[in-house]
């Protein structure tokens, strides 16, 4: 079956900025509506069929417009002869791990992710390589035509939570127990999360693990210091080994130290690099171009290859999958277990691998902290410039620099290391902005290189924010 030989049915237009380059995400009521979801099932289904594959599952985040969104997702995926295994309320993570136990084509999680309250989304997932760009765009263009197909599908409930939360124990069993501190923030990760402690070894203390969509605690964005000052306060309060915090679907990881201290993603991932290359050296472990030099130094030290990604969750895990890499990660949080695990950024299976790894060196992960590297950097620093312009403005800089004989890494825009640093400049896939970083080692620097990425941005019209 092709889908220009499937029967045309009426047609339905996405709002414009409904679909993204890595998901669908849109203001519930405004440019998301429960048509939308019900139109979204419809076209899936029919890649699905074309492609040879019927049985997908359906799970959903604890935001308060998430069981409509999935109701009429259901709806139109079993109208199109799909077979519709439903996992309720969870993590995006026990989508994936579902997948997996269940056999299963795919599925479609509902959910905002880190966003507002009042925002949702879905992330596909069919067959093993991401789902992303062009075909997400091609959902819009199928649903316009109408290319449907019809069919008499059947919808089942399948509750696979306390298999997962035993599964992620699972990894902990036999080790030594550390005090942790976790913050759910509202989040989908409750529930399982509460599950898993009930296995694990040590003492824990669970914050703002009631699943609610308006967020009361905090916004469930683990990247954002001020969300984390809640998990930084219990840490030190209660004298714990650590805190973890999760983003509002669990698939993104926040880190604090005993002293208090918060750790990166990138950071993080030289300690799960570490270990890993003392079973697996040679391996290829892959970051993305936000990260921190140090990190890939650190591979190298080793004894790893590190590679160099453009930045984006999905593309993170194609890099991941083609290299055959067993870790990858980004700098927003999303980390990839890809050495017996589901291969997907599953922010929980992190924590368990992080504990664990704590657990067998006996160092503390604010010792840990200590011996990295001391190093300065800018946050993420986003620059307005209109979606036509991006490309334009980061080719012509990159052409400058390379007539100067600089040294580029153009994975994703264009990475400069010199001297005691770097910066990076790329276009967002996702909004009308260039996003920039720095680092260096001394605050000079770091002023220094600021000033260079401030400068070529002002040839093109173009101001650096503050930070």
């Amino acid at each position: 079956m092709t889908i220009s030989a499937q029967k045309r049915l009426k047609g339905h237009r996405f709002h414009p900025t409904l679909l993204r380059e890595y998901d669908l995400r849109g203001r519930v009521g405004e440019t998301l509506v429960e048509e939308d979801a019900l139109a979204l099932g419809r076209a899936v289904a029919a890649v699905a069929r074309a492609e040879g594959r019927s049985r997908l599952a359906v799970a959903y985040d604890g935001r308060l417009s998430s069981p409509a969104l999935e109701r009429a997702l259901v709806e139109g995926l079993a109208r199109s002869g799909i077979c519709v295994t439903r996992l309720g309320r969870g993590p995006t993570p026990l989508l994936y791990y579902s997948i997996q136990e269940l056999g299963l084509d795919g599925g479609i999680m509902v959910t905002g992710s880190h966003n507002p309250p009042d925002e949702n989304g879905f992330k596909i997932v069919l067959g093993s390589e991401p789902f992303q760009g062009a075909r997400i765009a091609d959902l819009g263009r199928i649903a316009e035509a109408g290319e449907f197909v019809d069919g008499i599908g059947r919808v089942e409930e399948a509750d696979l939570r306390r298999q997962y939360a035993s599964a992620l124990a699972a990894e902990l069993r036999g080790e030594r127990g550390l005090s942790v501190a976790w913050d759910c923030g509202n989040g989908a990760t409750g529930d399982v999360l509460g599950a898993v402690l009930r296995e694990l070894p040590g003492r824990h203390l669970l914050l703002n693990a009631e699943i609610d969509g308006r967020f009361p605690a905090h916004h469930p964005d683990p990247t954002v210091p001020r969300n984390l000052q809640q998990l930084q306060e219990a840490v030190r309060e209660h004298g714990l080994d650590l805190g973890i915090a999760f983003d509002g679907d669990g698939d993104r990881i926040g880190l604090v130290d005993g002293d208090g201290f918060i750790l990166w993603a990138d950071q993080l991932m030289i300690l799960l690099a570490e270990a890993m290359l003392k079973d697996l050296p040679g391996a290829p472990i892959v970051a993305d171009v936000k990260a921190s030099q140090t990190l890939f130094d650190a591979i190298a030290a080793a004894g790893g290859r590190p590679i160099l990604s453009p930045s984006g969750y999905t593309l993170i895990r194609a890099r991941m999958l083609a290299e055959r890499a067993p870790l990858a990660g980004e700098m927003s949080g999303h980390i990839f277990f890809n050495d017996g695990w589901t291969g997907y950024d599953d922010a929980l299976y992190v924590a368990m691998r992080t504990l664990k790894v704590l657990a067998r060196s006996g160092e503390s992960l604010a010792a840990f902290r200590k011996r990295l590297p001391c190093v300065v950097s800018t946050p993420e620093l986003r620059i307005p410039c209109p979606d036509e312009r991006k490309a334009a403005v980061v080719s012509a800089i990159a052409e400058r620099l390379r007539c100067g004989g600089r040294e580029l890494n153009e994975t994703d825009g264009v990475r400069v290391r010199e001297g005691g640093g770097w910066w990076l400049l790329r276009a967002s896939n996702t909004q009308p902005v260039l996003a920039g970083r720095c680092e260096a080692d001394s605050p000079e620097e770091l002023d220094r290189l600021r000033e260079q990425l401030a400068a070529l941005l002002r040839e093109h019209g173009l101001e650096l924010p503050e930070g």
